[in-house]
């Protein structure tokens, strides 16, 4: 933090909150005012590289922490060895459509409950219709609006705890 900040610019500093990050539990007696802040992690598949870079900037510019895969293999890598908060999915990849590769998600353990949002291209009635079935949060169509994109996104994250 910049030392040049005013005693009161520094306490307001470490309320300010983005949309991805929640206080996580006070350690080693410090109160939650001054706890570490965790980022809402979210894993990006898709199989365009300008779009998989496209989504982690977005993300990384509302305060999120973001993995990108680039095919399913590595999207299930990443997630048996990892906990994400989210993963965007994209519709149509090589090798495993992402019907099928959602499946192969909500069945890790510690995924079952993670929101999974479709970010596709061919967003039909019937791939909406299908992919909410199946349990997806959401079915944004590419293209889309940044801020649009981020807002529903962020609003299948749980609720973070705001600051006592």
């Amino acid at each position: 933090m910049n030392s040049k900040l005013k005693k009161h610019e520094r306490a307001a500093f470490l309320h300010i909150k983005s949309p991805c990050t929640s206080p996580s539990e006070p350690a080693l007696g410090f109160s939650a005012q001054h706890s570490v802040k965790t980022k809402t992690k979210i894993l990006v598949v898709d199989d365009q590289v300008a779009v998989t870079a496209m989504i982690r900037f977005l993300l990384a510019r509302a305060g999120c922490e973001t993995q990108g895969a680039l095919d399913a293999q590595k999207a299930l890598r990443l997630a048996q060895t990892q906990a994400f908060d989210l993963i965007t999915l994209d519709l149509e990849m090589p090798s495993l459509n992402g019907f099928d590769l959602f499946k192969r998600l909500k069945e890790i353990p510690h995924l079952a409950e993670t929101p999974i949002v479709f970010v596709a291209g061919n967003a039909s009635i019937e791939n909406q219709q299908r992919g909410l079935d199946l349990g997806a949060a959401d079915f944004i169509e590419k293209p889309f609006d940044a801020r649009e994109f981020i807002s529903r996104v962020l609003s299948q994250v749980k609720p973070m705890t705001a600051y006592a």
